[in-house]
């Protein structure tokens, strides 16, 4: 009989972290074609300030569909800088709600993921999203990537604290 072990907060897929393709949701083929590829990158930091090195994110987005080419959700480890990038495909707009990245913050501490959105600052449909739009405008910019080059936006997450991400109950 084997022994007990310890829970794992996130899963068995831990050990998928080491793996680089995990942070890249293209690595079937899905970039090709008219969908265009987008990277992610972002610094999550604790109430202090201070840098989360060790945190996993897991991003999921409902558009593209998920498909052979686009499994649709992807994660990554932290690095020694508290960052993350994930490349992935730019959601569709859809008639009912911005598009955005659903986002998952897995670190020490933690016994539940936390959940955010991240949307992408001065789309159009943002002033439409309904869920964007529920959120105190004093607070919404948490939930906003920006551009900072050629299909490359930033997103960073304050787990607590002054400017703490918004975030939702799962």
């Amino acid at each position: 009989m084997t022994s007990a072990t310890s829970q794992q907060t996130i899963g068995p897929f831990w050990h998928g972290l080491a793996d680089e393709d995990w942070c890249d949701l293209t690595r079937f083929g899905g970039d090709t074609g008219e969908r265009r590829p987008l990277i992610l990158t972002g610094r999550i930091v604790d109430g202090n300030g201070a840098l989360v090195t060790d945190a996993c994110i897991e991003t999921w987005q409902t558009s593209p569909p998920a498909s052979d080419t686009f499994p649709g959700w992807g994660r990554c480890a932290t690095n020694a800088e508290g960052t993350f990038r994930i490349r992935t495909l730019i959601p569709d707009d859809h008639p009912a709600q911005a598009p955005h990245i659903t986002v998952l913050v897995h670190a020490r501490g933690l016994l539940k993921p936390l959940l955010t959105r991240a949307y992408f600052a001065n789309h159009p449909m943002n002033e439409r999203d309904p869920v964007l739009q529920s959120i105190d405008p004093a607070r919404r910019p948490t939930l906003l990537a920006h551009p900072v080059g050629e299909a490359r936006w930033q997103f960073d997450i304050r787990l607590q604290g002054e400017n703490e991400t918004v975030f939702f109950e799962v």
